[in-house]
């Protein structure tokens, strides 16, 4: 087995290397962002790392959990990732779509959507912390901490950290009152002190306890 002696500051290969040698060739991590936030969507990532390559975690060098890292290194380490990997997708399920279904189940519309995106079919799918129930057609391993444990997984955190927080930079654009580009969509002070003069946007998720209890809260 590979050297894996960055370990601590990057993701391991483990899980990927156990499911390489019985064959598995496509090994897609999937990992999500944006599910506590009262705003704006909820975004997975999916990616499938080459399986003949020994120098991945040269390569990929500082990938893990992106809540560790900063945003600086997600954005250049997102370039990486895109290069190296086999196929690499991004997904992501609404606002209404969260208040429609609930966060796990528009948690597991935006993973599918990404997987869906892939230009390979998976042999494999390692999540994060996760129940994929009716999930019948590929077979998966989910793990506590799978963003610190697989390079796969931590290296789909990124990309869905790098594009969700894109898109909340977008909103302030259009939707200025939230500073969205800065809290991305949670519930800090200044988020919830916007809220009350506001009321709430469309982005943001009405079954949540913070904004469900809004006393006369108007959408802009």
């Amino acid at each position: 087995m590979p050297n894996e002696k960055r370990a601590s500051v990057t993701a391991g290969l483990y899980n990927e290397h156990a499911c390489w040698t019985v064959g598995c060739r496509y090994v897609v991590g999937i990992d999500e962002v944006g599910r506590g936030t009262l705003a704006g969507p909820v975004a997975a990532g999916a990616v499938c790392l080459p399986h003949d390559r020994d120098d991945l975690l040269t390569v990929l060098e500082g990938v893990r959990d992106s809540k560790q890292m900063t945003p600086r290194q997600r954005e250049r380490l997102a370039e990486n990732i895109k290069q190296t990997a086999v196929s690499w997708a991004t997904g992501s399920a609404t606002s209404r779509e969260i208040d429609e279904h609930g966060i796990v189940r528009a948690t597991l519309l935006a993973m599918n959507r990404a997987m869906s995106a892939l230009d390979v079919q998976p042999d494999y799918l390692l999540l994060d912390s996760i129940k994929w129930d009716d999930l019948t057609h590929v077979p998966y391993q989910s793990m506590v901490r799978g963003d610190s444990l697989s390079l796969s997984i931590a290296a789909a955190s990124v990309l869905a950290k790098v594009w969700r927080d894109d898109y909340m930079r977008q909103l302030d654009d259009t939707i200025p009152h939230y500073n969205f580009g800065q809290h991305k969509g949670y519930g800090t002070v200044r988020h919830l002190a916007a809220l009350r003069q506001h009321g709430a946007s469309a982005e943001h998720r009405r079954t949540f306890a913070p904004v469900r209890n809004l006393s006369g809260g108007v959408a802009v």
